[in-house]
Formats: C-alpha cells, structure tokens, sequence
C-alpha cells in the first residue's frame, strides 16, 4: 500500500509540475494552486497513462499516517467514523483494489481481525512511512527487496548479530559485483 501510494505521488509531483510549466503539453496555469490544476490531479487517466495505480484520497498513505491515530469514534473529514486502526488500513486497502481491479485479492485486508496493540499498528504506520519507495535504486521495482534490506540495515545494528546471522550493506555487495565483472 505504501508503494503504491508513493508511486502515485510521485506521478501527482510530475504533473503538478506539468500542469504549470508553459514549455509543457499539459500546461494548465501558472499557479499550482488554482482551481483547474487540483482538478486535474484527481484525474486518473494522467496516472493509469504511465501504469501507475489511482489511489483514491482516503486510501493515499499520508492520509492513513494523519488519521492513524485518532481515537475510535472520531469523525473523520468524510464524516465517516473512526472504528480503529485497524480497520481503518482495511478499509484504504478495499478502496485501492476496488479502483484498480488488477490488485484483487492481493493486499492483506485483515488488520481489524488481528489482535494488534492499535499503538504498535500506529507506530508500524509511522515506520513504515519513513521507507523511501522512491528511491533512485527502485529502477527494477523490486519492492520487497527493498523493504527487507531497508529494515534489515535498520535494525540489524541495534540487534546485534544472533544465531549466525549477518547482513553485508548494499553497498558492499555492489563493490564485490563490480570487482568480480572486471
């Protein structure tokens, strides 16, 4: 979910810029502000015209990080209420498949059913959202492998090494390939 939403805001930023740039196909106006240009950002074929996924505004990451923490009952700005957070991910993850038919069946909509701490799902949340899925290094989309070598070259320090386990910074890695190929 949060790829997916950082893929879509990376498109958004794109045609933000489009969309106010006079030298551009897609120029609109001079302000990034005006009415026509937020629009046109909620326009899903500018997204779905470069393969990436419509997010709806309840289902975008920075939307669930502000209300990941409200209390249940809450209102939320929809006027729906806050039933927890939980459910509240599930709900953003339907939303997301429901308007990308390609994702049925693929993201974990689950979360209200686990027994979860809230607050350890808060902070998962905020964690999560300090994953910089829009790196440079993402060339080959391999997400998963991001996300692993990302926690593991964050928490692998503060664990220490057990078990026989150990972890070689990417870094590292690329020299050792590099030297080999010569």
């Amino acid at each position: 979910m949060k790829y997916v939403s950082d893929s879509f805001q990376t498109r958004r930023e794109e045609l933000k810029s489009e969309f106010t740039n006079p030298k551009s196909d897609y120029y609109l106006c001079d302000d990034e502000q005006d009415d026509l240009v937020k629009e046109e950002l909620e326009n899903r074929d500018y997204y779905t015209e470069k393969n990436v996924f419509w997010v709806p505004q309840s289902a975008r990451w920075h939307y669930l990080q502000d209300h990941a923490a409200l209390s249940v009952g809450a209102k939320l700005p929809d006027g729906s209420e806050f039933k927890g957070i939980g459910k509240f991910i599930d709900d953003a993850m339907d939303i997301i498949e429901k308007e990308n038919p390609k994702l049925k069946r693929i993201l974990n909509k689950n979360y209200a059913k686990l027994d979860i701490d809230p607050s350890k799902l808060v902070a998962l949340v905020n964690l999560i959202a300090t994953i910089p899925f829009t790196h440079n290094s993402l060339k080959a989309k391999d997400i998963l492998g991001h996300v692993y070598e990302y926690f593991l070259g964050n928490f692998a320090a503060a664990e220490g090494q057990r078990g026989g386990q150990f972890y070689t910074p990417k870094s590292i890695v690329n020299l050792i390939v590099h030297l080999r190929s010569l």
